[in-house]
């Protein structure tokens, strides 16, 4: 009965230390980034400022942005994006139609996959009426989060 307790106490030790390094390598994929112009992510308009930026579920096929103040954030479906050469640093990149910014791409410092944003049916607008020298990319750099434990 003794050895049972023990057996069983070990389990629930190595469980919780388990989940404690999962927690951790999360918070390590969390980027923080500051916008400094209002953008399109999805079909939401979130306005400029501090973000927190990070994969979600099982397959981190959803990214979640949400404002460090906790007034704005968006679920995002995403699909895979590759690149040949891993990446330097964390970065999102955002396509411009003049002044307006819809976020395309998430792509995390050494790692050579990212997520691309699936265009929604107004980006898909916007970009058919713009003018091709309002068109481009905007690369903004990310910071990773610091974990507060």
């Amino acid at each position: 009965m003794k050895t049972r307790m023990m057996v069983m106490a070990a389990l629930v030790a190595v469980a919780m230390l388990a989940s404690t390094r999962v927690a951790q390598a999360q918070d390590q994929n969390q980027m923080l980034i500051k916008v400094p112009f209002d953008f399109v992510a999805g079909n939401k308009t979130l306005p400029a400022g501090e973000y927190a930026v990070k994969s979600v579920g099982p397959t981190n096929m959803l990214i979640l942005v949400d404002r460090t103040d906790s007034t704005s954030s968006a679920f995002l479906p995403t699909q895979a994006a590759v690149s040949t050469e891993p990446q330097i640093e964390s970065k999102l990149v955002f396509n411009r139609y003049g002044n307006r910014y819809f976020l395309a791409q998430v792509w995390t410092a050494g790692n050579s996959s990212g997520r691309q944003l699936i265009k929604s049916n107004r980006e898909k607008e916007v970009s058919l009426t713009a003018s091709i020298e309002t068109e481009g990319q905007v690369i903004l750099v990310a910071g990773l989060a610091r974990t507060t434990r």
